[in-house]
């Protein structure tokens, strides 16, 4: 996940309720200054409703910007395709008091989520009714629950199913296709939705159960899945304070209800900062630099964006519009000669969500003062605490990973700012002695240009999205064995540009689907790159009780969409975030576990979700991966091997800068859950400033507003968890190194290590603990040095 700006993420490893959480929420959104740079859930390896999951986010830094793909040409639908209920055997819904099954598509028994055909006015009385069924259900199992299999965990699971797929849909909706309707709507339900989980999660007859399940005999006989699922179960729900006494346990509930409230707002608030930022430009001088692709853009976002009188804006005489949404900022802020003009770009996006009715600054503090009180209530001393309780890693275990990797890159981050002087000065720069944050992109563009002789404007005609899909797709096969084709038209979209695909195993047999939402929509979708799923693969929810449901994924993006008969054209970085999200897609789709609480990415520690993400991103430097999507999308001409050297040459450059930036974000986030004192001496905005004496070698501006819009914490599942950026980037860069230990160029070597990835990492999900995992992968426990290296950092030293 990867995203331009924090975009949420949830991902929760939680019980029943964490996974209907992270049904919601693998958001993975990659945020990038630095030019490297769940659909919901219908299912649950965990619940809390904390986080009825969003998604996962990428990174902040991230080598690439998080965009995505392009309408793909139209093809013929998957043949065979075994449908799946939604909910299967779950009960069926009651009639809900302003809509009927019939015409509320919420309501009904569907194979594919309707998501064409559900309004902003089906939410509030589909929701309800389901929520009314389901509390009707749990008070049922409750009375007469067994500790056993059949009489508790299966029914838990299918009771949810049509909870989750439904918060799913709406939930998923917001996030591709906002609307102050349906804002509206769910704001009014979320309240019924939130007091529906915590009834859950706090059950004292199910959490009985759980444990007299592990204190059985049976015990010992249980599946490592099935034992897994008990034990996040048990940790849970005391989580979710089922041990409160009831004014405690009141007080945690109502912090809940205010803390949903407050994370939704906070993300209106971005993006809608985001949207009211728009700068048109009619003298071509002020964008002198732009790109043609950039050019492009903004004279389409002219013609869409300005109510009237610019309906023949063309790159070529604009006028242009630029706003802060991605795939405009980007090209600003690397290329645009207008020094001022970045210096306004940029000071609106640190500053965007910051002042005024869209000021996120109390709503921080308040979830602060909420997230405190409530590791406070719980017995721990801080919310990180009550973060790692359920992630690989202690508090100190991650600090003490952030300060090595810090203090690896520090000197090389110095060494990097002495680089862009001294070339910015050769370059005649009157800024050479005073760069500022505005500059740096600008200049790093310009010497990567100088120094590997590569213009990634230049090289997009190269990545086409239709080839880079097809070479994507063709590694797939290669690794993991399995062919993935067009299913349009199978299942309803959200939007004409959404393609859909069917996975089919070596027999042609199909074993998930996923939909593919390529381009940005600023005025409607959410910025950033992620994965969500929809359904997750389950054995109790099997249609037919015999085969087991098959998963079924998102992978959206964010990506400049195509400008006038031109195909969407990628840079580099834009095709490592395909492959980026697409690695969380196959965790997601390639699982074998069949108890749905665990399957896929469900009941995955958080700092070990982005193990395969990270992964799939090392093949785009791989030759043969490269040379397969590298293809002239006009002429078919292969990229040139000189031009393939320079990429690889080019992996490290500013490596320190933006590991640094990565640990920027995820110390902050440990300050802020940890040690900060809401009303104390220090505000947020000097927490913001103290870590980044020793992780920025150029200080932020003092007017740096930048956690006002940092979604990944405040909005999705990443609170006292951005860390697991780097955390996984270890595990992944390990993973990766055991592919050049057997030999890249040996076809037979990387199929057979592609082979055991699968049925490791990729199959067992959250069934069993990710270092237990990590290791029948490998053979030994994660080293660092991997990770280290192919940054070009093992030998730097430091001196901060």
């Amino acid at each position: 996940m990867r995203s331009m700006d924090p975009t949420h993420a949830y991902l929760p490893n939680r019980g029943l309720i964490g996974a209907i959480l992270i049904a919601n929420m693998l958001m993975a959104a990659r945020l990038s200054f630095s030019i490297k740079p769940l659909v919901l859930c219908s299912s649950y390896p965990r619940i809390s409703h904390k986080h009825f999951p969003k998604s996962r986010p990428c990174p902040l830094w991230s080598s690439s910007f998080s965009f995505c793909l392009q309408k793909l040409h139209r093809s013929p639908t998957c043949p065979s395709v075994a449908p799946f209920s939604s909910h299967s055997s779950a009960p069926s819904m009651a009639t809900a008091p302003q809509s009927t099954p019939e015409v509320n598509p919420l309501l009904q028994d569907f194979d594919f989520p309707p998501f064409d055909a559900v309004k902003a006015d089906h939410v509030i009385p589909g929701i309800r009714t389901i929520l009314s069924q389901l509390e009707n259900d749990l008070t049922e199992l409750e009375s007469k629950v067994e500790p056993s299999w059949p009489k508790l965990v299966e029914p838990l699971e299918k009771i949810l199913d049509k909870l989750i797929v439904a918060w799913g849909v709406v939930n998923h909706l917001k996030s591709v296709k906002d609307s102050p309707e349906l804002r509206s709507a769910i704001e009014e339900v979320q309240p019924d939705k939130v007091k529906f989980m915590l009834r859950l999660g706090q059950s004292k007859p199910f959490y009985n159960a759980f444990k007299a399940i592990q204190e059985s005999p049976e015990w010992p006989t249980l599946s490592h899945a099935q034992k897994r699922i008990v034990e996040s179960q048990i940790k849970e729900a005391v989580l979710e304070g089922v041990s409160l006494e009831d004014d405690k346990k009141e007080h945690f509930n109502k912090i809940q209800q205010e803390l949903a409230k407050l994370s939704q707002k906070f993300e209106e608030n971005v993006l809608d900062a985001t949207k009211k930022f728009g700068k048109l430009i009619t003298d071509k001088k002020e964008i002198e630099g732009l790109p043609a692709t950039a050019l492009g853009l903004a004279a389409q976002t002219a013609v869409s964006k300005v109510s009237s009188g610019h309906e023949n804006a063309t790159a070529e005489n604009g006028p242009w519009m630029i706003t802060l949404d991605a795939p405009s900022y980007l090209p600003v802020m690397q290329h645009a000669r207008n020094r001022s003009l970045r210096k306004e770009v940029y000071h609106a996006y640190v500053t965007r969500a910051s002042s005024g009715d869209l000021d996120n600054t109390e709503i921080i503090d308040q979830i602060l003062k909420l997230r405190s009180e409530k590791a406070k209530l719980l017995g721990y001393n801080n919310y990180a605490e009550v973060s790692m309780a359920t992630k690989m890693a202690t508090v100190d275990k991650a600090e003490g990973l952030l300060e090595k990797l810090r203090s690896a890159s520090w000197d090389a981050a110095v060494q990097d700012m002495e680089d862009l002087k001294n070339f910015s000065k050769s370059q005649g720069a009157a800024e050479a002695d005073d760069l500022n944050h505005w500059d740096l992109n600008f200049w790093s563009e310009r010497l990567r240009e100088s120094k590997y002789d590569i213009n990634e404007e230049e090289l997009r005609p190269f990545f086409s999205l239709p080839k880079v899909m097809d070479g994507l797709f063709s590694l797939a096969k290669m690794l993991f064995g399995i062919d993935i084709e067009p299913a349009d038209g199978l299942a309803p979209v959200w939007n004409s540009d959404v393609r859909f695909y069917c996975v089919k195993d070596s027999t042609g047999s199909p074993i998930a689907y996923f939909y593919f939402d390529p381009y940005s929509r600023p005025s409607e979708k959410r910025g950033g790159a992620w994965m969500d799923e929809v359904v997750a693969r389950s054995r109790a929810l099997s249609r037919d009780g015999t085969k087991a449901r098959l998963p079924i994924a998102h992978m959206v993006c964010n990506q400049t969409p195509p400008v006038g008969s031109k195909p969407s054209l990628m840079t580099f970085r834009e095709v490592e975030t395909v492959f980026h999200e697409f690695g969380h897609a196959l965790q997601h789709m390639l699982t074998k576990q069949d108890e749905g609480l665990v399957s896929g990415i469900r009941g995955i520690e958080w700092d070990a979700v982005e193990l395969p993400s990270q992964f799939m991103e090392n093949w785009c430097y791989h030759r043969d991966t490269l040379m397969s999507i590298a293809k002239h999308y006009e002429t078919g001409e292969t990229l040139p091997e000189d031009v393939y050297l320079k990429l690889l040459a080019a992996r490290t450059f500013r490596a320190g800068s933006l590991s640094l930036r990565q640990i920027k974000f995820a110390t902050v986030d440990l300050e802020l859950h940890s040690k900060y004192v809401p009303g104390g001496s220090e505000t947020i905005y000097d927490v913001d400033q103290r870590v980044s004496k020793r992780t920025q070698v150029i200080p932020p501006l003092p007017e740096d507003r930048f956690l006002c819009s940092f979604s990944h914490i405040f909005a999705g599942g990443y609170a006292a968890g951005y860390y697991s950026y780097k955390w996984a980037e270890v595990l992944s860069a390990d993973a990766f190194s055991a592919f050049e230990d057997a030999g890249l160029d040996d076809k037979k070597a990387v199929e057979e290590t592609g082979k055991k990835f699968r049925e490791t990492i990729l199959a067992l999900g959250g069934g069993k603990a990710p270092l237990e995992v990590f290791v029948e992968f490998r053979g030994r426990e994660p080293s660092p040095e991997a990770l280290l290296r192919h940054n070009g950092l093992l030998s730097v030293t430091a001196s901060a």
